[in-house]
């Protein structure tokens, strides 16, 4: 019965058919071609029950294995492979289907590859998430044929697999390799001038670039014969809390990632960077009330908790209630903290609703508005207008982004940092502002 389901019949057979008749119907005019019509289906008959016993005589003739990590960056491209060996002795034309997560949106990815008898060959492809939880593949569909091409076996390969998309650690990676090796500048990260709240002396150390010249102990310079700096230490186990809005207005999609996981794969990168640099982080995510608080930590387990946090945050997309916010923090964020607060104001009545409730959350905390830039919109503004409905869509877009920079100023007015930024690089940015405010020892 498997083997039935696993027959197919090329296209091939159907042209080779469909001569047969024509040839078969000139035939009853032409009797010396009705005579090749018939030599003709003899000898496709027998290539037909040729090409069936070579790819049905062996039960266990591909052996696949698909290989991919048990966790996915949620954003990132993930990488996948596919190992294929023909255990025929002959030749073989394969053409595969993996059988990808639903989630993915994917059904035109297809393989074609030529197998020598024995030969090993491997598939590579990435696919890219754009929602956090579990992702489940199904077999791989591996179609063989011959050099004749007319019947094809299906074989299913390899196991169902579930994986968990979790937020970007691919981006917490490469953030943390730049941060220890000083190179956060190459990916826009600003190098902040030092104001000199802090100058407790740490260590010296060897210069790198990029390093303070005024820094140089040059007496430990000539002893060692290369250039040797003096380092101070920051502020440290100062609490830093990323506060996420899991309201509908962070449901706005931009290159398929909602505005929401956006800002949950920014989180986590910042709490790295800033456990890195010896403070403590923690998350606190609301919408219509405040739905998780985890603790600022800095001990070893801290990011691995912050991660498994993040990956369990699931939304209504409903209203979102600052006053809740407000009482939240008052009760269980008792240190003075930086609160990064990850939110989007389309307007400004939007935001003067809120204003209340931010300025009381200043008046005890550092706050750090976060809020998105519309990149559809500024697409539009620098666009050139062709005809009259564009002038208009261009003088729309003009004034929405005339309102975002409106909702800045009035922020900063009342002494709450603020963070306009594009989607992609909410991270960088949050980054520059994070050792902007911890240069100049507000923290």
């Amino acid at each position: 019965m498997n083997s039935v389901r696993s027959f197919y019949i090329t296209n091939r057979f159907f042209y080779a058919a469909g001569t047969l008749v024509f040839l078969f119907i000139i035939g009853f005019a032409l009797p010396w071609i009705a005579v090749v019509a018939e030599v003709i289906f003899y000898l496709s008959l027998a290539c037909l029950l040729i090409d069936t016993l070579l790819l049905f005589r062996i039960n266990d003739g591909i052996e696949l294995e698909r290989l991919c990590t048990e966790k996915f960056s949620n954003g990132d491209d993930n990488p996948v492979r596919l190992i294929i060996e023909n255990r025929y002795p002959i030749s073989l034309h394969l053409r595969v289907i993996d059988e990808l997560p639903e989630q993915l949106q994917i059904r035109d990815q297809q393989f074609d590859l030529d197998l020598g008898s024995g030969e090993v060959k491997e598939i590579n492809y990435k696919v890219r998430p754009v929602k956090r939880g579990e992702y489940q593949f199904g077999f791989a569909n591996v179609f063989v044929s011959t050099f004749l091409g007319i019947v094809r076996r299906r074989y299913q390969l390899g196991e169902e697999q579930t994986v968990a998309v979790y937020p970007s650690f691919i981006q917490m990676r490469k953030y943390e390799l730049l941060a220890i090796s000083n190179q956060l500048q190459e990916f826009g990260v600003k190098k902040i001038r030092r104001i000199g709240n802090n100058m407790e002396f740490e260590q010296i150390k060897n210069y790198v670039s990029g390093d303070d010249y005024r820094k140089v102990n040059w007496k430990a310079t000539a002893r060692k014969g290369h250039l040797m700096v003096n380092q101070y230490q920051d502020e440290r186990s100062q609490q830093v809390y990323s506060v996420i809005d899991k309201g509908r207005v962070m449901q706005m999609p931009f290159e398929g990632l909602s505005l929401l996981d956006y800002a949950i794969n920014s989180s986590l990168v910042i709490s790295n960077i800033a456990l890195k640099k010896g403070d403590k982080a923690g998350i606190v995510t609301f919408q219509q009330k405040v739905n998780s608080i985890l603790p600022a930590s800095s001990r070893n387990m801290q990011l691995n908790l912050i991660l498994e946090h993040l990956y369990k945050q699931k939304t209504g997309y409903k209203e979102t209630d600052y006053s809740k916010l407000y009482i939240a923090l008052k009760r269980k964020v008792t240190q003075r903290s930086l609160v990064l607060l990850y939110t989007n104001f389309e307007s400004l009545s939007a935001l003067k609703r809120q204003l209340p409730f931010l300025r009381r959350i200043r008046q005890q905390h550092l706050l750090v508005c976060i809020f998105f830039q519309n990149t559809e919109v500024e697409k539009v503004i620098h666009k050139k207008a062709e005809d009259l409905e564009e002038v208009y869509m261009k003088g729309i877009a003009e004034q929405l982004a005339f309102e975002k920079k409106l909702i800045v100023k009035e922020l900063q007015a009342h002494g709450i940092h603020t963070i306009l930024t594009p989607p992609k690089e909410l991270s960088v940015n949050t980054i520059n502002k994070y050792l902007e405010l911890k240069s100049r020892g507000l923290i």
